[in-house]
This record gives structure tokens, C-alpha cells and sequence, in this order.
């Protein structure tokens, strides 16, 4: 193929920014298990802490779950109450729970469901209705459908928790360790992160590593294995989708992976 030069004509090449290396060690204050996202799959759940709790160092390390307990799958109301009740026995300060995007999607619904249920609806929700036993509007109903919808799941849910599901943190840290839902900013203070962008995630967040040494583990978007790079740390493995609920067992150096099925 030839080409064409016009007089007066000049050519640049851009220059490419130059990659940022990261290379913080991986340092938390103390040993943790972070699980990834659950949607719906209560058996998964149970199988995978039966695993962990063989682990050495069970006893001492506290366990993370990163949000997205509900929607997809079948079982989330038996998870939010399996979740709230393992944080109740053995205290906030053992088990952390995080909120995700599809907890908020729940919240919103219950506060507006006419202008934010249906969003909710075609994201998963119906299954965590079906779970509770309550059914969805029809096309054709009005507002007053998804108010009466808005109060059977409130009622079905129960008021521990659903105060319990608006008390969820979007952050947790310990050492150089941060973990969040779907991500952050790269270019933002970790303390100055807006909650809409850890709970839905942002951009840059896998294109460019952070440049103040945070490791930041999350779920949110699916990957086919777990793994570490870069100063993130994966852990969603589609379990509704493909029986895989994993953990990511995080400590000074070192990250290992368990996963069922």
C-alpha cells in the first residue's frame, strides 16, 4: 500500500506513557479470608467456610465477604440470614461483611421502589424476591403494585435485617490491604474514595495500578480464576454461574486461593 506526503505535512509520533510498575509487598497487619461474591448460593457459602475453618490459622484470621450477597441465585434470603446471624455470634470485629452493588439495588428498592425497582428486578432481584416468597408487579400494574411489593419484602425481610443490611461498610483495611466491593479510583486517596465508586467500581481501576502502594482485593467483575496482580486481588468467580465460591486467604507475602466445586 503506498502513501501519500503533502507538502508542509508533518508527523508526530506520541510518545506512549510510560507502565507503572507496582511492587508494595503485600503487608496486612493480620491474616484474613476474603470471600468473593455469593448471589443467592447459601450451599456454596457453608462449603467453602467448612474448608476454611480446617485451615492452620482459622482461629486468628478474620473472615471478609465483599458484597453481593443476594440476586441471581435462589437462596438469598437464606444467606443474608445465614451472613447476619455468623456476624452476630462471633462480633463485627471477626466477620466483616461488605456491602455490593446489588445490596444497594435492594436498599434503593425498598426506599423508592416505583422509581428503582425495576432496575433492581431485571438485575437479579426477581430471584431474591422468589426467595422470599414475594411476587414481582406486572407490566401493566401501576405504582401502587410496587409499593405493596416494596412492603411484602419488607415485612418478609424483617427489621434486624434490614437494618442490619443498611449498616454494611463499603471498606475495610488492614496494613497496606484495602478491601472494597468492585474497586477504586487509582488516581483518588483511598480515604477520599466516593462510596458509588467502591460499591459500582471505576474505569481505570484494572488499567492502572495505584501508585501509593495499596493492595486492593475485590469482586464485582467475574474472572475465570482467582488471582493476584498488579495490587489487585480477584476473588469472583460467578458462583451462581459456575459453582465456584472462592476465598482468598491474604497475609504478610502471601495469597492463596480456595474455592469450592
Amino acid at each position: 500500500m503506498e502513501t501519500a506526503y503533502f507538502p508542509g505535512m508533518r508527523f508526530f509520533r506520541r510518545k506512549r506513557a510510560p507502565k507503572i510498575a507496582f511492587d508494595a509487598p503485600l503487608s496486612p497487619e493480620l491474616p484474613f479470608y476474603a470471600v468473593g461474591d455469593i448471589h443467592g448460593c447459601e450451599g456454596l457459602v457453608r462449603q467453602l467456610l467448612t474448608r476454611l475453618e480446617a485451615g492452620s490459622d482459622a482461629d486468628a484470621a478474620k473472615l471478609v465477604f465483599v458484597g453481593d450477597y443476594i440476586d441471581r441465585g435462589d437462596e438469598s434470603a437464606q444467606v443474608l440470614t445465614l451472613l447476619s446471624g455468623i456476624q452476630e455470634e462471633m462480633g463485627r470485629e471477626s466477620v466483616i461483611c461488605l456491602r455490593g452493588n446489588h445490596e444497594q439495588m435492594l436498599i434503593d428498592c425498598l426506599d423508592d421502589p416505583v422509581g428503582t425497582g425495576a432496575r433492581w428486578i431485571r438485575n437479579g432481584g426477581l430471584q431474591t424476591l422468589a426467595s422470599y416468597g414475594v411476587a414481582p408487579p406486572q407490566r401493566a400494574e401501576g405504582d401502587d403494585a410496587w409499593l405493596a411489593m416494596r412492603d411484602s419484602l419488607r415485612e418478609a425481610i424483617g427489621e434486624r435485617v434490614e437494618t442490619w443490611l443498611r449498616g454494611l461498610p463499603v471498606i475495610w483495611r488492614t496494613g497496606n490491604v484495602v478491601v472494597v466491593h468492585a474497586g477504586a479510583d487509582p488516581a483518588v486517596p483511598i480515604d477520599d474514595q466516593w462510596e458509588d465508586i467502591l460499591v459500582w467500581g471505576h474505569p481505570d481501576f484494572r488499567k492502572r495500578p495505584r501508585t501509593d502502594g495499596l493492595w486492593i482485593v475485590h469482586g464485582h467483575t467475574i474472572v475465570d480464576a482467582a488471582h493476584s496482580e498488579n495490587g489487585r486481588i480477584a476473588v469472583d468467580t460467578g458462583a451462581y454461574a459456575t459453582g465456584r465460591l472462592t476465598a482468598a486467604h491474604v497475609r504478610e507475602g502471601a495469597v492463596d486461593f480456595f474455592s469450592t466445586g
